[in-house]
């Protein structure tokens, strides 16, 4: 009699898979979703942040604030905020961390009532200009000469290489980051330059030290506008033009038309120097980039693909310059570019 199998099971053995397609189908699973994970990775990975135009003016938001509030008055300055330390200092104002119902806030104080028109200036454009491209204000009293602000741990632009030294901000320390952050300084000059109140130039830039003070880190790694004291207004149909201070400047930084025009035999004097327009903001724009591009990796590269638009904005004729929003255009067709380069070549190498 024929012998059945004891388990009475009939059927095709089992057959193990081979290790070598299980690992073919782990990589394929890996390269799918790297490849789904580029566009993420390639664009700069920021918070959204809140724009203060998204509220009525003489209204702030910041941080996780769900609603619009209203500016805080000298009672609310002087009751509800809790001065902590100070942290920086400037011409015109001395600045302190402090409290605001358990958020960190800043605090500046004027520094000299000779500078208080300069102090009022200031707060008029921050009042006028608030938008996602300037510091969020939060208050301000009159009578004490003091004004509440967003605070950015952060601090200022000039911190840049210190804070991507550190070991929780390798992540950032890409060309990619590094030319947002320079796209970002141009879309502020180019917003300055066609800002509500008309066209702004940025005075407070007579070296790049001094230039780099004048903007803030943000927590997500964009670039705003903080010290707003020196904007003088351009008005081309009035032949209003402006003069950055009243003290003769030097260096390559500045614009040649900043320079004293007469030579070194006549002496410096105010009423001869002739004044200028927006334009010394474009001629700037190469050096602030440069120092925002560092020397990473890949930097070289962006340094050569905007060399074409650096050399026209170091024209020794204003007018030949290119305007704010044309560097800005072909920084982010650079950006665009230059990403969607590096994302084909990583796609094929899978």
């Amino acid at each position: 009699m024929e012998k059945r199998p004891q388990d009475g099971r009939i059927g095709t053995p089992h057959r193990e898979v081979p290790p070598v397609v299980g690992l073919l189908l782990a990589m394929a699973l890996m390269n799918a979703l790297l490849y789904l994970c580029l566009d993420r990775f390639f664009i700069s990975p920021r918070l959204s942040a809140v724009d203060p135009g998204h509220c009525p003016h003489g209204y702030f938001r910041m941080g996780q604030m769900g609603n619009c509030s209203p500016w805080l008055s000298c009672e609310e300055l002087r009751t509800e905020v809790r001065q902590l330390k100070r942290v920086g200092e400037g011409a015109v104002k001395r600045v302190f961390l402090a409290e605001w119902k358990e958020r960190k806030v800043a605090l500046s104080r004027l520094t000299s009532l000779e500078l208080k028109d300069d102090f009022l200036h200031g707060l008029q454009m921050l009042k006028s200009l608030q938008s996602q491209h300037v510091v969020t204000l939060l208050g301000y009293c009159e009578e004490d000469n003091t004004i509440l602000t967003e605070y950015h741990p952060l601090g200022a632009l000039s911190n840049l290489e210190e804070t991507l030294n550190l070991s929780k901000y390798q992540n950032v320390n890409t060309w990619q980051h590094r030319l947002q952050l320079a796209v970002d300084y141009v879309n502020i000059i180019s917003y300055l330059h066609h800002s509500p109140l008309g066209t702004l130039v940025m005075c407070d830039s007579s070296d790049l030290p001094k230039t780099l003070s004048q903007y803030l880190l943000t927590s997500n790694f964009s670039i705003v506008l903080n010290d707003l004291d020196a904007l003088p207004l351009v008005n081309r149909s009035s032949r209003m033009f402006v003069k950055c201070g009243h003290r003769e400047l030097h260096g390559d930084f500045v614009a040649p038309e900043q320079l004293w025009p007469y030579g070194e035999d006549m002496p410096f004097h105010d009423d001869l120097m002739p004044s200028y327009d927006e334009k010394i903001d474009i001629w700037k724009i190469p050096d602030v980039s440069s120092f925002l591009l560092g020397h990473v990796e890949g930097s070289d590269m962006v340094r050569f693909h905007l060399f074409d638009i650096h050399k026209a904005c170091k024209s020794q004729t204003p007018a030949e310059r290119p305007t704010a929003r044309d560097i800005l255009d072909t920084y982010q067709k650079v950006l665009n570019l230059l990403r969607d380069t590096v994302m084909s070549q990583t796609r094929e190498m899978l």
